[in-house]
Parts: structure tokens; C-alpha cells; sequence
């Protein structure tokens, strides 16, 4: 087993490790741990389907626009570098003329989506990893089923893990019942376990309504309270509502998604082009996943702090990078921008947790500012850069959405914008409590004996 860790193509070195010594210390558990979750196994079937799936719905064609004002913009040099990285990835080029709303308040992110969802004449698409049968949950199914009741086609889309119990709801039941187009994303069954690994997961969270109005970021189908977990709560989120040209690439990642599970191919519905919106901003989506092989995720956030010239803000639940990304981090920091990091002070993961914060010395003596948010679980995943060009996504700074989740985000090419996440970045700074290098290096050899064994595991998570 162990030449066979070796061997793996692919697998960066860190990584081997890891997996060798795992394997080495604990040979029956970490050989079953490495068959089951050691590579990043998407299945030959599943691989031949997405191509098929992507030659015909992710081609050229579909990404133009036909109203030539989407493309008369210009942008910094150092955006374009991001921007060019976003369309190696992603295949989708900045649009202008999208006006945008950023949310911060769950149960006002959850009203407004059932109010878009009332509005719809069309069609409703839902992908969600998390769908909880809580009073969000019931909130957006009532809005489904008033929506099918007009006539309007709705699909919904969640996670086979993610939402594993609203799968085996009344709910769910309720909602196949009135109409509703429910799916299950990456399935889990014992087949999945032979042929593909069962934590490759469908991370993306997002809502279209009738192909025009647009809904993303880390706001899952929930309250804030989060039930499941609400020791930790409450859960605090970004998102994003889009009314633009830009739609149209949410549209199609859910395209992509639910002709991927359910086998129905919708892809007509890119013939429809939502309005160019006069005064709107420049911004540009991206999707990822396991199945492009590209390593998107890393790749833009690394472009991300490399064109930094002043200041980069980011703000995850779940800290656990590459060590290109952490170099990159401090990097930054030794050349003089000012880097700030925001994560939760208490974690529902207990090994992120400990693999985060024995990451944190270095970063300290490079000077990064690190903050630990004091009120819930900071779940937004935002960055920041030169308060002129900002991210909203679903994916958490770790190997997890790096390599492992299907996720999705969007760039954004506006210092007006930029300055509306960079003043709710601020709000949860001040609901932060900085580390401060001196302290953190007096730490107790124990706390940081703990950390230190947690972070050896670091390159798993």
C-alpha cells in the first residue's frame, strides 16, 4: 500500500506523506481510510458523462453575449491577471452591467429569495448542499409550491450528504407531491463507494429565477440558528443577489449539475439572456470541481493575494490551505500589504480547528493579522482586495474545496462593491479578537503539542 501512495500520480508530496505515515502507524485503518477517501476518485462513467455534458452545454457560443455592451469595459492590469485566471478555469469572461445586492443577514437573504421566487414566471432553479426542514426550509418550499401552483417549473438540487435528511423528509415528500423537481446530487449508495470516492461532494449554493435573476454565496437553504449544530450558532453568511448578464453562467452551472443527476437536458434555457443593467458592475463567475482536474479554487485565490498591492481581507470558516497559499499569504505580508485572516473562534470541526491554528505562528512572524470572530460561526467566505475587486464564493480556504467539493463564486470588478464586503468584513473584525504574535508564541507547550499533532493530519482535511 505504501508503493502504491507513491505511485499515486498526482499526489503532491505533503499529501504522500501524510497518507504514509497514516498508513505506516495505523495499517489497517489508514490502508481502509486510503481506499475509501485517498484519491480523488470521480468515477470513468461519471468522467465521460461530464465530458459529453460539458462539450455540449459549456461551449463558446453559450458563454457569448449578445448585447456588445456586456463586453465594452476596462479593467485594472492587475484584474485582468485575475480575470484571466478565472477564464482559463471557468471558460467564463467578465460581463458588464450587473447590479448587485450583498447581504450579510440570513432570514433577509431567505425573505428575499421566496420574494424572487413569488415573482417567477418561468422556471425556479435551487442548488443548495445544505437543505434543512427547519423555518427556512418550510419558508422556500411554501415559495416552490406556490411558484409550480402558477404553472412555474422548479428544480431543486441538493447534496446527497449535505442533505441527507431532508431527503428523507416529509418535506421533500411534500414538495415531489405538489410538483416540485427534487434531485439528489452525487448519491450515496455502495456502487459510489466502489467506483468513486463518497465525500466528493456538490459544495455550490445558488438560486435562478426565470434565467434573469440570480442568487450566490454561502448561504445555505437554513437558519442561522442552524439546528444540527446550534451550539455553534448562530451561522453567519455573504450573499449575493445578481440582476444581470452574469445570470446567465449561474444558469448554466445548474444546467451542468442537473443534467449531470437527473439526465434531463434543459440547456434551451440558455436562449434566454437577461438585460444588460445600465449603471451595473463588471463581475465574472467561476465553478470548480474535482472533475476539471484544474485546481481553480487555489489557483484564483493565489491570484487573488499575488495582486495585492495594499491590503487583502479574507474571511473563511474553514482554514487549512496548500502550502502554495499559505507561502503566497505570507508573501504578501513580508512585502508590505497588510493581510487579514477572520475565522471562527470556535469551530464544528474539531481537526480543521487544530490544523488551522498550527498554521498560525508562521503567518503571525510573517505579519498577518489573524482575527478569531467571538459571535457564531463565521461562515462567509469573501475576499478583499485593494478595496477595488472582491470574491464572494462557496469554498472554504482547504484542501476540501481545493480539490475534493463542486463549488462556485463570483468576482467582482468594483471598488463601490468591494467597499460594501470590505465594510462587512470590517463589522466582523470588530466582532473579533486579534491574535497577537507575542502572546500566541507563549502559549502553553501543551495547547501547542495539540495543535502541532492536529496540523500533521492537515494535508487529509
Amino acid at each position: 500500500m505504501a508503493c502504491v501512495v507513491l505511485l499515486r500520480k498526482g499526489n503532491r508530496p505533503h499529501v504522500a506523506m501524510a497518507w504514509m505515515v497514516v498508513v505506516l502507524a495505523v495499517p489497517l485503518v489508514g490502508v481502509i481510510a486510503y481506499l475509501l477517501v485517498g484519491e480523488t476518485r470521480f468515477g470513468a462513467f461519471r468522467i465521460r458523462r461530464h465530458a459529453k455534458i460539458m462539450s455540449e452545454v459549456d461551449c463558446a457560443a453559450n458563454h457569448v453575449h449578445h448585447d456588445a455592451q456586456t463586453r465594452h469595459f476596462k479593467l485594472e492590469p492587475a484584474q485582468y491577471q485575475i480575470a484571466a485566471v478565472a477564464q482559463l478555469t471557468s471558460h467564463c469572461v467578465p460581463l458588464a452591467g450587473n447590479k448587485l445586492w450583498l447581504s450579510g443577514d440570513s432570514q433577509e437573504v431567505i425573505t428575499r429569495m421566496c420574494d424572487d421566487i413569488d415573482r417567477a414566471k418561468l422556471h425556479v432553479h435551487l442548488l443548495t448542499y445544505i437543505y434543512l426542514t427547519d423555518k427556512a426550509g418550510q419558508q422556500v418550499a411554501h415559495a416552490l409550491l406556490r411558484a409550480v401552483g402558477r404553472g412555474v417549473s422548479c428544480r431543486v438540487l441538493v447534496d446527497g450528504v449535505g442533505s441527507k435528511v431532508f431527503l428523507k423528509s416529509a418535506l421533500r415528500n411534500k414538495l415531489l407531491q405538489g410538483g416540485v423537481n427534487v434531485c439528489e446530487a452525487l448519491r450515496v449508495n455502495m456502487l459510489r463507494l466502489v467506483i468513486s470516492r463518497l465525500d466528493l461532494r456538490n459544495h455550490r449554493k445558488f438560486l435562478v429565477v426565470d434565467g434573469i435573476i440570480g442568487w450566490t454565496g454561502s448561504q445555505n437553504i437554513a437558519e442561522a440558528g442552524f439546528a444540527p449544530k446550534a451550539k455553534y450558532a448562530p451561522w453567519v453568511d455573504c450573499t449575493v443577489r445578481l440582476d444581470g448578464p452574469l445570470v446567465k453562467e449561474l444558469q448554466m452551472i445548474f444546467i451542468e449539475d442537473w443534467y449531470m443527476e437527473s439526465q434531463e437536458d434543459i440547456d434551451n434555457l440558455l436562449k434566454i439572456e437577461p438585460a444588460f443593467q445600465s449603471g451595473g458592475v463588471i463581475a465574472q463567475s467561476f465553478a470548480t470541481g474535482p472533475n476539471f482536474q484544474n485546481d481553480a479554487v487555489t489557483q484564483l485565490i493565489q491570484s487573488a493575494v499575488q495582486i495585492a498591492n495594499e491590503e487583502i481581507v479574507l474571511t473563511t470558516p474553514y482554514f487549512v490551505p496548500d502550502y502554495a497559499t499559505l507561502s503566497a499569504l505570507a508573501v504578501a505580508a513580508r512585502r508590505g500589504v497588510r493581510v487579514h485572516l477572520v475565522v471562527p473562534a470556535r469551530n464544528d470541526s474539531m481537526w480543521v480547528r487544530l490544523a488551522s491554528r498550527s498554521l498560525f505562528r508562521n503567518l503571525l512572524e510573517c505579519g498577518v493579522r489573524i482575527h478569531e470572530f467571538q459571535n457564531g460561526l463565521l461562515h462567509a467566505k469573501t475576499i478583499v482586495v485593494d478595496r477595488s475587486t472582491a470574491i464572494v464564493t462557496s469554498a472554504n480556504l482547504d484542501r476540501r474545496s481545493f480539490e475534493l467539493n463542486f463549488e462556485a463564486g463570483i468576482i467582482v470588478y468594483n471598488t463601490d462593491f468591494a467597499g460594501q464586503l470590505r465594510f462587512l468584513q470590517s463589522k466582523y473584525i470588530e466582532q473579533s479578537t486579534e491574535i497577537l504574535a507575542e502572546k500566541w508564541a507563549q502559549r502553553r507547550w501543551f495547547d501547542r503539542l495539540i495543535d502541532n499533532a492536529g496540523g500533521l493530519l492537515s494535508p487529509l482535511l
